[in-house]
């Protein structure tokens, strides 16, 4: 059984583990999750579902990382 997966990040394909969540592949990808914000199918996703949400093959998700400045 394949239990490999593409997904794409903001365009770009990335393999992962289908048993990764969107935290673990977040935290893999060395993404501060405090400066993140996800869009999945149109939606942004509330932190609180980052460790229940998981993906298909193929599902796309945007990231929009907040960068402070002064």
């Amino acid at each position: 059984m394949n239990n490999y997966l593409t997904i794409f990040i903001n365009g770009d394909p990335f393999h992962c583990d289908s048993s990764m969540s969107l935290k673990d592949i977040l935290l893999y990808l060395d993404i501060n999750l405090d400066h993140v914000v996800v869009e999945y199918k149109s939606q942004i996703i509330d932190k609180k579902r980052f460790n229940t949400l998981f993906f298909r093959s193929n599902d796309s998700i945007e990231l929009i990382t907040i960068v402070g400045g002064g």
